[in-house]
């Protein structure tokens, strides 16, 4: 019986039949004297033995009730915002796995409005870095305007500052089109098309994307893999993803560097690498390059977003693959992704 696998309760039972059989015992003791007495002395065991089941109910009861105002007050002071208020619930019974089930519930709660913390307090961060970094591209078009007004007859000078502007526009459409991208991810309502694909097609088709950077920079994008290796994913997101890692590793390296895309198969994964002979990653940074809009104070670069690699990220992992780095100040930098293949 589910009742008696509380202790207090079994332990209530216990005393009471222990004062019926005392009294049973009692009763047929007296029978044996005799009937003069055993009238009176059965009446006065027949009264103590209700006082005494009365008394243990009592103190049982009385128990019972402390342990629901307990429980009452530890919600009471959740509701009044204490997290840390729980029910204590160290014994058996349905009484007590009630409590555990409501102590559940609070920690659900919490993680709940943990979670809703953390989201509110990353949109407000979001907000603020969408600010500030439409904010320097905006100011440049105002002054770009500026100067456009001023110098109306002065075609050269038009033409250069309406490159200027067209320059900051591509900004702020990249800037507004990764943040989509990556909110996305983030909702959960990119739907994946996965087919298999041939790596060095794709990596060949990445390649030809930039051969005119390259050509004007004076790089060189170099690839070394096995032309007949495949893998499942979705092509136009997995191609995004290196193609940002390429971007990232062409703005990070001097004129006539290289950028090396390899990739191999093992008996358990997939692995790409992009690598750079480039100015390399502080070594301040590179827990936190990852990170949506972080620029580094030491970069040169001043015209990137900090979008690029986060929405690699977001890609790879919504393939179920990870992407770490490696890099040391002057010797380049190195991105590997990792597929499982089992």
């Amino acid at each position: 019986m589910k009742i008696l696998a509380n202790q207090k309760i079994k332990a209530l039972f216990c005393k009471i039949l222990l004062y019926i059989i005392g009294f049973s015992v009692f009763f047929i003791v007296f029978m044996q004297i005799g009937a003069t007495l055993a009238a009176l002395y059965i009446g006065i065991g027949a009264f103590v033995m209700g006082f005494l089941i009365i008394l243990a109910c009592y103190g049982y009861f009385k128990e019972q009730n402390e342990i629901m105002e307990k429980a009452v007050w530890q919600i009471r002071e959740y509701i009044s915002g204490s997290k840390d208020a729980r029910i204590e619930c160290y014994d058996e019974g349905e009484l007590y796995r009630l409590f555990h089930e409501v102590n559940s519930l609070v920690s659900i709660l919490n993680a709940h409005i943990e979670k809703e913390g953390k989201e509110k307090e990353f949109l407000r961060n979001t907000i603020s870095d969408i600010s500030h970094q439409l904010k320097t591209p905006l100011a440049a078009l105002n002054i770009y305007n500026g100067i456009l007004q001023g110098e109306a007859e002065n075609l050269p000078t038009i033409r250069e500052f309406a490159d200027l502007s067209e320059q900051e526009l591509e900004r702020i459409e990249t800037l507004v089109q990764n943040l989509l991208k990556i909110s996305k991810f983030d909702a959960g309502t990119i739907v994946m098309e996965r087919k298999t694909e041939n790596i060095s097609e794709m990596m060949e088709r990445i390649k030809k994307s930039f051969r005119f950077r390259a050509g004007q920079e004076e790089k060189e994008i170099i690839l070394s893999g096995d032309e007949s290796t495949d893998v499942v994913c979705d092509r136009n997101w997995l191609m995004e993803a290196v193609i940002n890692i390429v971007k990232n590793a062409l703005d990070h390296t001097e004129k006539g560097g290289f950028v090396w895309i390899e990739w191999k198969m093992s008996a358990s994964s997939l692995q790409i690498a992009i690598k750079d002979n480039g100015t390399g990653i502080h070594p301040e940074d590179l827990y936190y390059i990852f990170k949506r809009f972080y620029r580094s104070r030491y970069s040169k670069d001043t015209q990137g977003i900090g979008l690029g690699l986060p929405l690699a990220k977001s890609i790879i992992e919504a393939h179920g693959g990870s992407i770490a780095a490696d890099s040391g100040l002057g010797a380049g930098s190195a991105f590997y992704i990792n597929f499982p293949t089992l």
